[in-house]
């Protein structure tokens, strides 16, 4: 059995989520690449992965596997690289995922400036808001914000943000400014509710812990037209600092309740490489923390 072989064909299964699509993007047969596979589980002494009539997916011990035998085929390509004297020039196509708004508002710009400076990448943008498996839809890099769980992922802190409670001064004129959470109670509040659809906003208060039960007049499932509707005077809206910097800074928007506000969250780019990152991975984390650090939305302070 060609092992190199095998583990290009195992990974190619995985990231592609079954064995037909992995046939087509390898130009083999659909037995040989099932043949491979099975081969390799044999060579093992392990099952590399579930298979079902639906899907196919790695079990605990082939996730693991995977992310070594991704590992060791990109320090092959690194090898080669510098072997043949290209190794300054990243090459090939990097997966990048954000949330929707810090993804057009921050990582485009950078993507950009990447894409200028190293012709020989491409790039797949995935902005969306919700947590991306990175094995199953085949990510590189991530920027996210708040607490990472325990996992095999590295991460790279650029900086922090707040949650903030805002409207507009008009609408702060026309009802008064809430002085503790309590009196959201009399107040409109425009609720987002992409990620958590229970109606409650959390503070904290002398290091302890405030949640507060909600009755929004409007609910909606983005940080845009919430932010939107703050600045049309309607009422109260809680977002990330970032996400507000413009309309805070042009006078759109003011901030309340600064005293409740839970801790800042963290920024922080996340990749699976460890230490052996690929190139052209290393060179987009590299450009992407420079660019975020020297970014003053983006430490948790309130933007001028």
């Amino acid at each position: 059995m060609d092992r190199l072989q095998a583990m290009k064909t195992y990974v190619a299964v995985v990231e592609c989520g079954g064995f037909t699509p992995a046939a087509r993007k390898l130009d083999a047969s659909l037995s040989v690449v099932s043949r491979v596979v099975t081969d390799l589980e044999t060579h093992l002494g392990v099952r590399l992965l579930t298979r079902t009539t639906r899907v196919v997916r790695p079990t605990a011990t082939g996730a693991a596997y995977y992310e070594n035998c991704r590992r060791i085929l990109a320090e092959i390509d690194e090898a080669e690289l510098a072997a043949t004297g290209t190794h300054a020039a990243p090459r090939g196509r990097l997966s990048i995922t954000a949330s929707v708004l810090f993804g057009r508002r921050f990582v485009t710009p950078i993507v950009v400036e990447y894409l200028r400076r190293y012709p020989e990448v491409d790039v797949d943008c995935l902005f969306i808001d919700r947590i991306v498996n990175f094995i199953d839809e085949g990510i590189d890099v991530g920027v996210r914000i708040g607490d990472l769980p325990s996992s095999s992922l590295q991460a790279v802190t650029v900086g922090r943000v707040r949650r903030v409670v805002c409207a507009s001064p008009e609408y702060l004129a026309r009802h008064g400014t809430p002085a503790t959470p309590d009196d959201l109670a009399a107040h409109a509040v425009i609720l987002t509710t992409g990620i958590s659809t229970v109606p409650e906003w959390r503070f904290a208060h002398n290091g302890e812990p405030m949640p507060v039960r909600l009755t929004p007049r409007m609910a909606t499932t983005t940080n845009d037209s919430a932010i939107a509707t703050a600045v049309a005077n309607f009422g109260l809206t809680r977002v990330l600092s970032y996400q507000i910097a413009d309309e805070v800074r042009d006078g759109k928007l003011h901030i309340v309740l600064e005293d409740y506000e839970p801790p800042a969250l963290p920024i922080q780019i996340i990749h699976r490489e460890g230490r052996h990152a690929m190139h052209k991975v290393r060179a987009f984390i590299d450009l992407a923390v420079e660019v975020l650090r020297s970014n003053t939305f983006l430490n948790g302070t309130n933007p001028d």
